[in-house]
Order: structure tokens, then sequence, then C-alpha cells
């Protein structure tokens, strides 16, 4: 191939690349990109969880975990808190597993609601000596929910219950628009 060829087809490959970026921007979600979501003025939300462990209908153990977000500038959002153990797979092959809470949240505003999307996945081990073996029973337990979002009241979003005992976890959520 000549180098007029090659320099015509890199010429090519780049308008090509740009026009696609271009349209993906114009596409996506950005202000910069998007100038309808530049000219509406940013609201700022606190989501504050709290995961309520429940046995027997009697609140034995509540965490609480909060973050911020904008709606459309971020996708979503997500805290996550634990230990990444190795665990054998094959002899000599270690795989990490996460153990601890994660949570991830988006928001979309609409013009009569805002839209609250959560996912939350738990996981620890089964029991105490679970942690000191090599290949440990872990508990995971998960919510996924959308639901319209309540300003100002706690309000439930998953809840499940231990198949292994008499234990119940719920997880709420408050949303505060922020000034």
């Amino acid at each position: 191939m000549t180098d007029k060829k090659v320099m015509c087809l890199f010429v090519l490959a780049t308008v090509l690349c740009w026009g696609a970026a271009a349209s993906w921007a114009q596409q996506s979600g950005t202000p910069a990109a998007n100038p309808e979501i530049a000219k509406k003025p940013a609201n700022a939300y606190r989501l504050d969880f709290t995961l309520n462990e429940l046995e027997e209908g009697k609140n034995i153990n509540s965490r609480q975990y909060s973050l911020n977000l904008v709606p459309g500038y971020i996708p979503s959002n997500e805290l996550k808190i634990g230990t990444r153990i190795p665990v054998d797979v094959k002899q000599g092959e270690l795989q990490y597993v996460d153990v601890g809470t994660s949570i991830w949240s988006r928001m979309q505003e609409r013009p009569d609601a805002v839209e609250l999307e959560v996912r939350a996945e738990i996981t620890n081990f089964a029991n105490a000596e679970q942690e000191k073996v090599p290949n440990p029973m872990l508990r995971e337990l998960r919510i996924n929910a959308s639901t319209v979002a309540v300003f100002g009241k706690p309000m439930v979003v998953g809840i499940v219950e231990d198949p292994n005992s008499k234990r119940q976890f719920q997880l709420e959520v408050m949303v505060t628009k922020l000034k």
C-alpha cells in the first residue's frame, strides 16, 4: 500500500471515530454534551441507608451508610466497605472474594417524581469459625429495588429473610434534597 493510501485511510478512520464520539457525547447525560441538561440547575441529594437486622421482630443490629449524589451527572454512586479474602479454587491458585457491604444507587429526576434505584449486597462469614478456614462458607444477601423517592421519611426498599435462622434484614433509605 502506498503512503498516500495509508494516509487517506488514517484520515478516514479518524473522521469516522470523531463522528462516532461526537454522536455518543450528544446522547450521553453529561452537561457539556447535552445543552438541555446544562440549562437545568443541578439538584443534589443525600441518601441515608440503614440496614436493620431483626430476630423474631426485635431489632438486634443496625448499620448506617450515607452518600450524596447528583442525578444525571454521574450515572451511579457506590459505597463499599469490607475485606478481600483469598479462597483456594485449585491447588496453589487463589481467587479473591469480597466480604462486606456494597450499596449502589442511581437517581433519575422526572417532571413529577424522582426515581430511585438501589442495589445492596451484604456478604459475611456464615459463622465466626469460617473466618479462619481456607475455604470459608459465606452468607450473602442481595436487594435490588426501584421505587419513587419519598423525601424526609425513611422508607423500606427491601426485606430478606435468612433461611438458616429466624433473622430478617431490612434495608431502609431516607432521601434528603440538599440545598
